[in-house]
């Protein structure tokens, strides 16, 4: 008897019962809840991006995507959480670009890095946006060429704060430092939320953050814009200068954008693709991030993998001209 026939046969079944198996379970995905990890306190820009975006995607997957907040070291516990995270596309992470500075900070510390960046899976970009220098509307301080005479005339006596070493709130303000050649206190918290709420308190001076932590304290008079990181002007506050109009050449963008765990099926994120897509398009979230001040810029997974290889590599750069800080 030829058995020939009769394993090939059993071959093709095998291959056709896998083949089965996998469009089934792309088909069925996602059949739970997923959890969208923030990893920095409400408040901030990941928050302020990553509720509307869960709400639109939710919809779309026909599956809830539920927002949650896991602040501490500068994002690095929410983003190694999820580094570590099993890939089953049931845990993503919506991060800022602090994303690939954290590691190489890590290795300045002499520390072991808490993740690496080959450890996630880009899956899409939804903003980029200069981070904008702001103090109190009661300060002294009416334009930026009083806060920089003041720093330079008092060294240490302006405090800033930021969501935590090497995070998107503290590089840009090291940046400033450097190009003044000025020392101003840094004074790290949890996330762009604590930080805003002490610099209205009055416990710090000024802050670097996106435009979408402090839109609403701005409109309210309660804080005042005096520059900010990007090219030109920008479309929701067209009065406030960039540092390149006020001859400082810095620039700084704070991104954010979603990512799994590298060993997510290729299926799954095809699906999280769509959803983050329809995200970017849906009239809700549009409406809710313009409202904070910002707008979707939105990178598919290819554009934005490639998009955050040349940020890492400019960060490191960055990081290591800063060197080892407080």
């Amino acid at each position: 008897m030829n058995r020939r026939p009769l394993i090939c046969a059993a071959l093709s079944i095998s291959l056709a019962v896998a083949g089965l198996g996998q469009t089934a379970f792309a088909q069925a995905y996602p059949a739970k809840p997923i959890t969208m990890v923030v990893p920095f306190p409400p408040g901030g820009v990941a928050d302020t991006v990553g509720r509307p975006v869960a709400e639109a995607m939710s919809r779309h997957l026909k599956q809830s995507v539920v927002v949650e907040n896991k602040g501490g070291a500068g994002g690095g516990i929410g983003m190694a959480q999820v580094a570590k995270a099993k890939g089953d596309g049931y845990t993503v992470l919506m991060s800022l670009s602090s994303l690939v500075v954290l590691p190489e900070a890590a290795k300045i510390l002499q520390r072991a890095p808490m993740y690496e960046t080959n450890q996630l899976k880009a899956v899409a970009r939804f903003t980029a946006d200069p981070t904008v220098l702001v103090v109190r509307a009661d300060s002294p301080w009416k334009t930026y060429a009083d806060f920089i005479a003041y720093a330079k005339a008092n060294p240490g006596r302006i405090s800033f704060g930021s969501s935590g070493n090497y995070g998107t709130m503290h590089v840009p303000m090291e940046q400033l430092k450097a190009a003044t050649s000025t020392f101003m206190l840094h004074v790290p918290y949890t996330g762009a939320g604590p930080a805003v709420l002490s610099l209205l308190g009055g416990q710090i001076e000024a802050l670097s953050t996106g435009p979408a932590s402090v839109k609403q304290h701005i409109a309210s008079g309660r804080l005042r814009p005096l520059a900010h990181w990007g090219n030109g002007r920008l479309a929701s506050m067209p009065e406030v200068p960039s540092f390149r109009e006020l001859g400082v050449p810095i620039q700084y963008s704070q991104w954010a954008g979603m990512f799994v765990p590298a060993d997510t099926p290729a299926a799954v994120v095809d699906s999280l693709r769509q959803a983050a897509k329809f995200a970017a398009q849906d009239a809700r979230a549009v409406g809710a991030l313009t409202a904070a001040g910002t707008s979707f810029m939105y990178q598919d997974a290819p554009e934005f993998e490639r998009f955050v290889q040349a940020d890492a590599t400019e960060m490191r750069a960055l990081v290591k001209r800063i060197g080892k800080v407080d």
